[in-house]
């Protein structure tokens, strides 16, 4: 089940990014923040209620853009379409948001990741070279989630 993240879920979010490279791991400070700012962490949690996955979506006044900022899927939870589930729901929020679009950040090398949002509607406009601490490319996407038929403003 997908839901809104609390503060209640802050070592949890920790504990998803275990196995992330340190300068890729968001701490609890930066949970906090998010949890508190102008975005949006969802999370989709098993039977248990343990933390399977998470996502954050970054939003700021004055534009459509809505940024996908994080999105994590435990390691024994990989493979099952929770990935591409709250892929969904992050747009459906980004749209309750107002957004009319959403962009985000992927590293050139993360094949799975590129497939899933090529695959969601996602197209590359950009290239950053040297984006990742470890100087590694993103390759910037971008998914119109309005289209002007829709009668936007």
């Amino acid at each position: 089940m997908i839901r809104a993240a609390t503060p209640a879920d802050i070592p949890a979010l920790v504990a998803l990014e275990a196995d992330f490279p340190a300068e890729d791991r968001f701490d609890r400070r930066t949970w906090a923040r998010l949890l508190r700012g102008q975005a949006s962490v969802l999370v989709e949690a098993d039977e248990a209620g343990t933390l399977q996955a998470a996502a954050a979506i970054l939003y700021r006044q004055g534009t459509g853009i809505a940024r996908l900022y994080s999105i994590t899927v435990a390691a024994e939870a990989r493979g099952k379409g929770l990935a591409r589930k709250l892929l969904a729901a992050c747009e459906a929020d980004a749209l309750c948001r107002g957004a009319r679009a959403m962009r985000l950040e992927v590293r050139a090398s993360n094949s799975s990741a590129l497939r899933l949002y090529e695959q969601a509607g996602y197209r590359v406009f950009a290239t950053s070279e040297s984006y990742y601490p470890d100087g590694e490319a993103a390759r910037r996407m971008e998914k119109v989630l309005i289209a002007p038929s829709d009668g936007a403003p």
